[in-house]
């Protein structure tokens, strides 16, 4: 009896401390994307150094924007706070992450390709900002993704084709950008159970086509098009001037016979 309450008063003990610290890449990760971030508005104060290494303490976390489990960073959102700067490559040392959403920001640079290493990520919002360069195909390797969401940001390139891969894919948005070329038929045409994305998902790239997007309109005419209209309106010319020189000539003998006929009374 008296051991069985020695381990009760032991663990009652433990549940009143925090932890000593929290994972090393996870503190590793948080440094360097608050590094990375600006925060015009200090809606970030309370992102110290000292919490980094404490971030979490089994489920509890003493970061606004980051959700806890066992002791390690597996969700961070950290939506519309106006935020600027770049996304950190080291946001790969996060390695529990299965959510990540930093949209409706000022963000700026382009998307790592370091989130290839965030192999447990199932959720990947970064729209609404101002990213550039081309969409990562290393995205692949997160073989959980579910939800892709790029929309309203300057991303150029096309869309990797290795995207299609993602048998989990049920969100899938890059409207809005500046992306060019065909949209991959494992994205736009996807066969079997796997869901459909429609043309709501790739609209607003001036350049971008294919189905699901319906045909993209002609941007003038073609070089046969002016040629035959200049050969045509050329031939309308030419049998116009004909006609006249017909109509004059015919007018010109109506008239001396006129004057034969005068003469010769």
């Amino acid at each position: 009896m008296a051991g069985c309450m020695l381990i009760l008063f032991f663990l009652l003990t433990c549940a009143g401390l925090p932890l000593c610290s929290s994972d090393p890449n996870d503190e590793a990760c948080l440094t360097h994307l608050s590094q990375s971030l600006k925060d015009p508005y200090k809606n970030l104060q309370n992102w110290t150094k000292s919490k980094f290494s404490n971030a979490c303490n089994g489920f509890t976390s003493y970061l606004p924007g980051a959700t806890c489990n066992n002791g390690r960073i597996y969700k961070l959102s950290l939506t519309n706070l106006s935020l600027q700067g770049s996304i950190s490559p080291y946001l790969s040392n996060c390695t529990n992450l299965q959510s990540l959403d930093l949209s409706s920001n000022a963000l700026t640079g382009s998307i790592p390709a370091d989130l290839q290493y965030l192999v447990n990520l199932a959720v990947l919002n970064l729209s609404a900002n101002r990213l550039a360069g081309e969409i990562p195909p290393q995205l692949t390797l997160c073989a959980y993704l579910n939800v892709i969401d790029l929309h309203d940001n300057l991303l150029t390139g096309q869309i990797p084709q290795q995207l299609g891969l993602l048998v989990r894919l049920s969100a899938f948005d890059v409207s809005n950008n500046k992306l060019s070329g065909p949209i991959p038929a494992s994205l736009g045409n996807r066969s079997g159970n796997l869901p459909k994305f429609n043309a709501s998902s790739f609209e607003g790239n001036k350049d971008l086509y294919g189905y699901p997007l319906p045909p993209m309109k002609s941007k003038g005419l073609s070089v046969l098009a002016i040629v035959g209209i200049g050969l045509g309106s050329g031939f309308a010319s030419l049998v116009i001037s004909f006609t006249g020189v017909c109509i004059w000539l015919k007018v010109t003998e109506h008239k001396m016979a006129l004057d034969q006929e005068g003469i010769s009374m």
